[in-house]
């Protein structure tokens, strides 16, 4: 099957590395910790760790779109938003 011109062909997803989503909850896990709240400015940036150094996560932005699109979420990524304490249900 030919790809259409212009149409860039599809990415596999690399192995062993954290989806957007994983990025996110990871992001937000760690902001909570040190701040001890889930209400993130729509301009915070934060920064993970990952295998190839340090990651910068718009996590404000981050948190708007997810919960814009949280009827897509599964059941286990909105547990795991609720354990952190957006219980968007």
């Amino acid at each position: 099957m030919a790809v259409a011109a212009g149409a860039a062909p599809k990415k596999k997803a690399d192995a062993g590395k954290p989806s957007a989503f994983e990025r996110g909850l990871a992001a937000l896990a760690q902001y909570r910790e040190r701040t001890e709240s889930v209400t993130v400015p729509r301009s915070h940036i934060e920064e993970i760790p990952d295998s190839d150094g340090v990651v910068e996560v718009k996590l404000g932005v981050w948190i708007s779109n997810t919960k814009s699109r949280r009827a897509k979420l599964t059941g286990e990524q909105l547990d795991q938003l609720a354990a952190l304490g957006l219980d968007w249900r």
